[in-house]
This record gives structure tokens, C-alpha cells and sequence, in this order.
């Protein structure tokens, strides 16, 4: 009995063990289903593939494939929603698997369908590899090439032997990409290449929007359509509307023209923008715009640059900086043979050239006819000669100044070679007339004052002042600028020893030099520094000729009053007694219009 109950209670002893090693192997199991999981997508493994239809099956023992049922004709296979045809198979119902051979077709719901020659399909990991001619429709879009992986858990394509995708009017080329079914986005990578009507874009990898028909390149791109070339290494481009948006220091190339910024957007045939460090280059007119904005359109031809312009003209030896808060080109008959632009700059314009200098408040170019005019105290500045006036327009022939006009308030000064004098001339307007960019010939119209000094040929030291007043003067220069004689009419004129010069004589009234004003190099430029205040130029009122008016109610009143006195049959001359003496004559004349005509027959009468 002792030893039955021992050997119960070994017994019952082994099951609580057992029981316990139970329950901590549960505890275990729930704390490890309680643990955090990744949020990788599981792949399922429960529904099989089914064989719906076949021609003809059957079975290899001995074969190749001893594990496959080999079906022919008109073959059928479902899975998860997915509906395999194909000409013959190896299916393979212990690895949920099928090879499929000839006119393989693969259908998902409505919107995706995929053909090829050959194909293999794993239902365990929802994957199929298909090859050779493989053409994949989602929606509208196509996808063709020659070796292809979908990935139904992911719903993405991928090809690697070279693929195509077609969108509308968008063909896209690439050795290696993929596309998302489900998000419709597709990446291309190496040697890719998207052709959008005209329009071909080349780069290294390129992610493609379908549902926005939007290209992001990455990498060294370009974009051709028609003259322009873009080169981009960040860019976005619209397929549809022909927009592009360009990152990371980006060009526009159109013929001989170029932009060059920071940031670019550009519409084709519309209007572009530039941001940031723009350069915009013409190399056939040899001229060059610098800024941090710029706004261009093609349809119109309207243009605006701020912040910091500067424009570059290097068509001649010497090369023009000029430089304003603000500039718009206007484009007029626009796309004809008669098509001329206008430039406005403005305020606060400075140019500087190695042998010119200029400032004034606006300036405007205008292509028709080559001329630019500076307005609001225009001053310029060559050599040791300042001129300034009203306004000054300067007419160009091929970037080469051939005629000036002065128009107001005209004043030239010469400065000499000892810095105190200065040879001078004021009018009310003067012309000077260049050859080869030389002056030839300078005319004075209007109250010509001049103040001359004139030098001693041997040590070109000062003799004497001449003050000369005059209507009209023309100088003629010779080589190197000097003058070589002067023209003039009916003139008054006076010579002073240069001992004996008023002090009054050294300068005309209206004498005024400008030095500090100058632009000193190309980088001066950008700061203004205006005339003080008193020194500007006064505006002058035209004279004009005194009109003279007559109210319509004091002629209305006249004509009553005539009117009556006629009626009360009063005279001609008791008229003239009671009508004011200032509407005698006009009362007169229409009484002669009413009264009757006095013959020689009513007199008798």
C-alpha cells in the first residue's frame, strides 16, 4: 500500500510539473504576441491558386517535373482575385505556384491587365516574373519591356532590361524603373529619356507622376523643346501645360540667348521667371543682364528685372556697366518685320564706361529708331569734359554713338589740365555729331555763352579769357579731339589777359561740375549719390502766346438785349448809345443780321 501511494504522489507530482511548464510556455507565448511587430506587410498564406480550366492535364512521374501537373489548352488559374490565362502550364499545387507558357494574360479587376510569352507565378508571395514582349495596361497608361516583376502585395512593377511607359502623348525610356499601381508613380533610372510632343527631356533618373503628368529629374538633365535647351540638375516639368520649375543653378538656352539662375520657371510660349543670381546673356547683340529677379514673356515681350539690375553691353573694346532700381522692356509688333522694343530704367541710373560716365533719374532706349534718352538732371562725364542738360539723347548706330542732342539748359565744361580752369559753354540746346564713335562737330543754338582760355603753344600755359555771347556756334574737332576752328554768326566778345580776368568772367552763371557724382569703377555703380539739393536744374516754363476767350453768357446776354432793341424799334444809333462800349460792334452785327434789308422801294413806300 506504501509504495502505491508513493508512486501516486510521484505521479501527481510529474503532472503539476508538467501543468507548470504549461503555463509558463503560455505566459511566454502571450508576452511574445503582445511584443511591438513591424509594420512590414505580412504576405498571406491561405487562399491557393486554383485551376479553373485545361484542355488536357497530366501528370510526369518520371519527368522533369514530377511534382507538376502539366496542363494544356485554354488554361485557367484564380487567385485572390486574379485571373491567369495562358496556352499551357506547370502547375505546381504543393508550392502554390504555376509556370505559364504562351499568350500568358493576367487580369486584376478592372483597371489592370499584362501579356507576355512566358511568365511565373508564386502564390505564396504574390509574385509574378514575367518575360520577354511583357506589356503591363494600368488605366491609361502602358508599359512595355522585355523583363518585368509585379509585386501584387506592393502593387508595384519593376523592369530591368530597358521598358517604356506610355502616357498619353508622353513616352517615357529608361534601362531600369519601376511603377506603383497604386499610387501611379513611376521611377526611372539610367539613361532615361521622356518625349512629350516636341519636347524630350534626358537624364540620369527621373520620378514621374501619372495622375499630374509631372517629371522631377535628379541628376544632370536636359530639356529640348524646339530652339530652347534647358540644363537642370534639380527640375520639375509639367508635360501637360509645359511648365518647368528649375532648382540647383539652372539654364535656359534659346538660339543665342541664355538665362542662368538660382531658380527658374518656365512656361513655354509664356511667361518665365528667374530668382536669385540671374544671368541673362545675348550673345549675337553681345549684351548681358544681371539680377535677383527676373519676369520675361515670350507672347508678349514684356520683360521686368529688379533687385540689383545691371546691364552689360560688351560689343564694343570697352565695356558699358548700368545699373538702376528697376528694368521693363516693352516689345511692340511683336512676331513681325517691324518689331522694336523699348527698355525703361529707372530711378537712380548709373552707367560706367572706361571713357564714359553718366547719371541721371530715368532713361529710356527704344530699338526703332537706336535712341536713348536720359531724363530728370541727365549728367555725362568723358575725359576731363562734363555735359549735362534738360534731357540728353543719344542715337547709336551698331552700339556706337553717332549723333547727340542736348535739349535745355545746355552746359558743357571742359576741365584743364591745371584742375581750376575749365572751358565752358552754355545754350539752350547743343548737337554734337560722332564718326567711329569720334566727335567731329558740336553745335550751340540759342543764347550762346562761352568762356575759353586760351594757351601758350610752347608750354601750354594760360594767356588769356575769352567771353563770347552769340546765337548760334560751331566747333569742328580734328585728330584727337582737338579743336581745329570755330563757326559762328553775328557774335559780342571780349578778351582778358589772364591777369586781368574779372573774377566774375572764370565762370559762366549756370557753371556747375559734378566730380564727385562721377562713377569712380563698375562697382560704383550701385551707389547712388544725387545732386544736393539747390544744385538741380530749374525748370523753365515755355513762353506762350496770350489767348484771348469770350463767355458764352455775356454773348448770350448781348444777343437778348440786341434782339429787343430791334423789336422796340430803336436805331441803329440809339442802340449804340445805350450798348456797353465793348459789345457795340458784335450788338451792330446782329442787328444787321436781323433787321430787314432798307431799298429804295420800301423807302417810297
Amino acid at each position: 500500500m506504501i509504495n502505491n501511494k508513493q508512486h501516486n504522489i510521484n505521479k501527481n507530482g510529474h503532472r503539476i510539473f508538467f501543468i507548470l511548464i504549461l503555463c509558463l510556455f503560455g505566459f511566454c507565448l502571450v508576452q511574445a504576441m503582445q511584443a511591438p511587430r513591424k509594420k512590414h506587410k505580412k504576405r498571406p498564406k491561405g487562399e491557393r491558386v486554383y485551376l479553373l480550366h485545361a484542355d488536357e492535364l497530366r501528370y510526369d512521374m518520371f519527368g522533369r517535373n514530377p511534382d507538376a501537373q502539366i496542363v494544356k489548352g485554354k488554361v485557367s488559374f484564380m487567385h485572390q482575385g486574379g485571373h491567369l490565362t495562358c496556352d499551357s502550364a506547370y502547375f505546381y499545387q504543393g508550392t502554390n505556384s504555376v509556370k505559364a507558357f504562351g499568350h500568358v494574360h493576367y487580369r486584376q479587376g478592372d483597371t489592370l491587365s499584362l501579356t507576355c510569352e512566358r511568365a511565373e507565378y508564386d502564390g505564396m508571395m504574390q509574385m509574378m516574373h514575367a518575360r520577354r514582349n511583357v506589356v503591363l495596361h494600368h488605366r491609361r497608361q502602358t508599359l512595355k519591356t522585355d523583363s518585368l516583376d509585379f509585386d501584387r502585395l506592393y502593387n508595384m512593377a519593376n523592369f530591368f532590361d530597358g521598358g517604356t511607359l506610355i502616357d498619353g502623348k508622353d513616352r517615357l525610356v529608361s534601362d531600369w524603373g519601376e511603377y506603383h499601381t497604386e499610387t501611379r508613380e513611376a521611377k526611372f533610372v539610367f539613361n532615361v529619356k521622356l518625349r512629350s510632343g516636341k519636347d524630350v527631356v534626358t537624364t540620369d533618373t527621373l520620378y514621374y507622376d501619372v495622375p499630374t503628368s509631372t517629371a522631377h529629374m535628379v541628376g544632370p538633365s536636359k530639356i529640348v523643346s524646339g530652339s530652347s535647351v534647358v540644363h537642370t540638375a534639380d527640375g520639375y516639368y509639367d508635360t501637360k501645360t509645359d511648365k518647368a520649375k528649375l532648382f540647383g543653378r539652372s539654364t535656359l538656352v534659346d538660339k543665342d540667348k541664355s538665362i542662368t539662375g538660382d531658380s527658374l520657371y518656365y512656361v513655354k510660349n509664356g511667361e518665365s521667371t528667374g530668382y536669385g543670381n540671374v544671368v541673362y546673356v545675348d550673345k549675337k547683340n553681345k549684351n548681358s543682364l544681371t539680377c535677383n529677379y527676373l519676369r520675361y514673356n515670350e507672347k508678349t515681350g514684356m520683360g521686368f528685372a529688379t533687385k540689383r539690375p545691371v546691364a552689360i553691353d560688351y560689343s564694343q573694346k570697352d565695356t558699358l556697366w548700368m545699373h538702376s532700381d528697376t528694368m521693363r522692356i516693352y516689345t511692340f509688333n511683336i512676331n513681325t518685320d517691324s518689331v522694336y522694343r523699348k527698355v525703361h530704367a529707372y530711378p537712380h541710373v548709373r552707367a560706367f564706361r572706361n571713357d564714359m560716365q553718366a547719371i541721371c533719374d530715368s532713361l529710356v532706349f527704344n530699338s526703332k529708331d537706336s535712341c536713348m534718352t536720359m531724363y530728370k538732371d541727365p549728367v555725362i562725364w568723358n575725359a576731363n569734359r562734363q555735359m549735362l542738360g534738360e534731357e540728353i539723347r543719344a542715337y547709336m548706330a551698331d552700339s556706337t554713338i553717332r549723333f547727340a542732342h542736348v535739349i535745355g539748359q545746355a552746359l558743357s565744361i571742359e576741365q584743364m589740365p591745371d584742375s581750376v580752369h575749365y572751358n565752358q559753354i552754355t545754350s539752350s540746346e547743343m548737337k554734337s555729331y560722332f564718326e567711329k564713335g569720334e566727335m567731329k562737330m558740336t553745335e550751340a543754338i540759342g543764347n550762346v555763352q562761352t568762356v575759353y582760355y586760351m594757351t601758350n603753344d610752347k608750354d601750354s600755359s594760360l594767356v588769356g579769357l575769352n567771353y563770347l555771347e552769340t546765337d548760334t556756334m560751331r566747333m569742328y574737332l580734328g585728330a584727337a579731339r582737338k579743336l581745329d576752328k570755330i563757326w559762328t554768326n553775328k557774335f559780342t566778345s571780349t578778351m582778358y589777359p589772364i591777369t586781368q580776368v574779372p573774377p566774375a568772367k572764370y565762370k559762366l552763371p549756370n557753371f556747375a561740375w559734378f566730380e564727385d557724382l562721377r562713377p569712380k569703377d563698375k562697382n560704383d555703380i550701385f551707389v547712388w549719390r544725387g545732386k544736393s539739393s539747390g544744385t538741380e536744374l530749374k525748370s523753365i516754363k515755355r513762353h506762350e502766346a496770350p489767348l484771348q476767350s469770350l463767355k458764352k453768357e455775356s454773348l448770350k446776354k448781348d444777343k437778348e438785349k440786341a434782339e429787343a432793341e430791334t423789336a422796340s424799334g430803336k436805331t441803329d444809333k440809339e442802340a449804340s448809345k445805350t450798348a456797353p462800349k465793348k459789345t457795340v460792334r458784335a450788338a451792330s452785327r446782329k442787328i444787321s443780321k436781323v433787321a430787314p434789308k432798307v431799298t429804295k422801294k420800301n423807302k417810297r413806300k
